[in-house]
């Protein structure tokens, strides 16, 4: 008997549902008229964007003219540059973003040619470059080493550079064409030329043989290289 009057309620329940839905003629629909309503569509005819010019700040480094000495002769043809001087000739050739001109008073100015990221980062590494370049073949530059440790030493055989590091045979490094090489007290390199970049690794070449170790300080370190030390296990207490 109850099992009859459930599924009687169930189905009052439904035909209740079906004529609420039939009664309900809308359907889900966006455009148009329907009963009634109507749903009105404004279109978008364009999307603007706005733009925003950014400009690049200039190099502070960039920005300063470089000054030539009497004794130096520079030749500028484009985007190539020739130094000359009393220590020797160096060459460079430059990127399109950067731009060199020659002022009346003898100076030397390297500028941006376009406005961009790139051209900001390269304004002032070829002003440096530039600036290396016009002391280095006028007064030239010198990079100074140390051997710190029991039995290292270092020697001049002809043009090569011989070095006692703890091996079991001597390492034996020729020495670049432009470059000088000193040695004093068996433990001290001096390395002098007027291209700087070749003289800075040249005397990476040699450090890299034994970079100085934190414990003792042992290796080869530059003269003016501060090695941060460490402190060794401690033994154990009694």
């Amino acid at each position: 008997m109850l099992h009859k009057q459930t599924m009687a309620m169930a189905s009052s329940s439904t035909s209740s549902l079906t004529c609420s839905y039939q009664s309900c003629n809308l359907k889900s629909e966006f455009l148009g008229k329907k009963n009634g309503i109507q749903v009105t569509v404004v279109p978008i005819t364009r999307v603007g964007c706005l733009r925003k010019t950014v400009e690049c700040k200039e190099s502070r480094i960039g920005k300063h003219p470089i000054e030539v000495p009497s004794n130096v002769t520079l030749t500028l043809e484009g985007q190539f540059l020739k130094v000359k001087g009393p220590l020797g000739e160096l060459s460079r050739s430059y990127p399109r973003e950067v731009k060199l001109e020659r002022l009346e008073s003898g100076h030397v100015k390297v500028s941006k040619a376009v406005e961009t990221r790139r051209a900001n980062q390269m304004h002032g590494l070829f002003r440096t470059l530039t600036d290396n370049m016009v002391v280095g073949v006028s007064k030239g530059f010198e990079k100074k080493l140390q051997l710190v440790g029991v039995g290292y030493r270092a020697m001049l055989e002809s043009r090569d550079l011989v070095l006692n590091l703890g091996f079991s045979h001597p390492v034996r490094m020729p020495i670049p064409d432009g470059l000088q090489v000193k040695v004093d007290e068996n433990t001290r390199i001096t390395v002098s030329g007027y291209d700087k970049c070749t003289i800075g690794e040249f005397a990476a070449s040699i450090r890299k043989w034994r970079p100085p170790e934190p414990y003792k300080g042992k290796g080869i370190k530059y003269a003016d290289e501060i090695v941060r030390r460490k402190e060794g296990k401690a033994g154990k207490k009694k």
